[in-house]
């Protein structure tokens, strides 16, 4: 190991020493040997050693900032990533890692650096996922310059991420079918009247875009991306998604999120009907194709207004967008639907991801396991 403690104190600290193991450039194999006091300085002087070793072996050194890296970076990740995970990954970094550290040497980042960083992020009263994905996106920073021969050692690797130190899961929100029921009767009379009053046929989108939001549990960039063509008798193919976070009028038209996001799932018997008629309506508009998006010109923004105003007027609980999705996958895992199932129609990369969300939800079979147990007799 480069660091292991040594006999004796000083100043109250214990002594740590510091071995780094190297083959110099004539290639033979040669070590560096230095004591510190303290663990924390001891892996602070690992760090410089790295670099005293790299300046021996005349390495290159490259003498850039943060930012600098992260220009060269995310130029790379443009070719090697989803627009929209570009978009989160500079929201991250101009929010949480800019900030401390826009103007640091990448090679001269500690690790009591690092440990500082996440002091402070932890008292920005984040959530654990935000504060992970700031770690994680950092050291991705970090492991691209190790890529590139910048950089010997990550230094975040020796603090480790975030932890979840007992805290509270929030309750999950979504509507049962007697609630949806109400919310979706409120949004077809808006439509309805929109239509008879103005022949405006645009309320019926949102009709539409929520009632596929809560029959197939589709996320919301995938619902935006939708066109006739990916319907085909009883199923549905998902296989593109659009974000509308990029400032862009339309959105950026992407693959989806993962492998697993392409899938082609059936279409319950209400919602096919749903389709049939608002196809019908579509076909009123000039220019009518297969190529059409199935909800046209629907915004984020109206979405979030015309769901707070459908669920105000139904009198019942707002809930997010994205709850839709979690009403689907309720209403399947309360009916004991096999997880696999859900976790497919949901378009999931790992069946663990949708256990750990939705398993409360289950049927809980504990009077039956007692049954079991009360059964063997010895």
């Amino acid at each position: 190991m480069p660091i292991y403690k040594a006999n004796g104190k000083k100043d109250g600290k214990e002594k740590y020493i510091v071995r780094i193991n190297y083959i110099a450039d004539d290639g033979k194999p040669k070590q560096l040997t230095r004591i510190a006091c303290g663990s924390g300085a001891a892996k602070d002087l690992e760090l410089r050693l790295y670099d005293e070793i790299r300046i021996k072996n005349e390495l290159p050194i490259k003498k850039m900032t943060v930012q600098e890296l992260f220009d060269e970076y995310i130029e790379v990740k443009k070719y090697e990533t989803r627009q929209r995970t570009i978009y989160n990954i500079r929201h991250v970094y101009n929010a949480y890692i800019s900030p401390t550290f826009k103007n640091y040497r990448i090679d001269r980042i500690t690790v009591r650096d690092i440990q500082q960083w996440k002091i402070a992020i932890e008292k920005k009263n984040l959530a654990l996922a935000t504060k992970k994905r700031a770690f994680i996106y950092f050291s991705a920073m970090i492991n691209f310059a190790i890529r590139m021969e910048y950089l010997l050692k990550n230094p975040l690797t020796k603090i480790g991420n975030f932890k979840d130190v007992l805290t509270v899961k929030a309750k999950m929100n979504f509507y049962t079918p007697q609630e949806f029921e109400k919310f979706i009767r409120v949004a077809k009379k808006s439509a309805e009247e929109k239509e008879q009053l103005k022949n405006d046929l645009s309320e019926w989108n949102y009709y539409v875009f929520f009632n596929i939001a809560f029959y197939t549990g589709l996320r919301k960039g995938e619902i935006h991306a939708l066109k006739w063509l990916d319907i085909e008798g009883q199923f549905l193919t998902v296989s593109r998604s659009i974000s509308q976070s990029l400032k862009k009028t339309e959105g950026i038209e992407t693959a989806p999120k993962n492998h697993s996001s392409v899938r082609t799932i059936q279409i319950p018997l209400p919602l096919i009907k749903i389709f049939s008629e608002h196809k019908e309506r579509q076909k009123r508009l000039l220019n009518f194709n297969e190529d059409f998006r199935i909800c046209s010109s629907v915004k984020d923004t109206t979405i979030q207004r015309r769901n707070e105003l459908y669920s105000t007027t139904a009198k019942i609980k707002s809930i997010r967008i994205h709850d839709f999705r979690h009403s689907h996958a309720s209403l399947l895992a309360s009916s004991n639907i096999n997880i696999q199932e859900v976790a497919r129609r949901l378009g999931h990369s790992r069946i663990e991801m949708t256990w750990n969300t939705y398993c409360h939800l289950y049927p809980q079979e504990e009077e039956k396991a007692i049954k079991v147990l009360n059964g063997f007799t010895y």
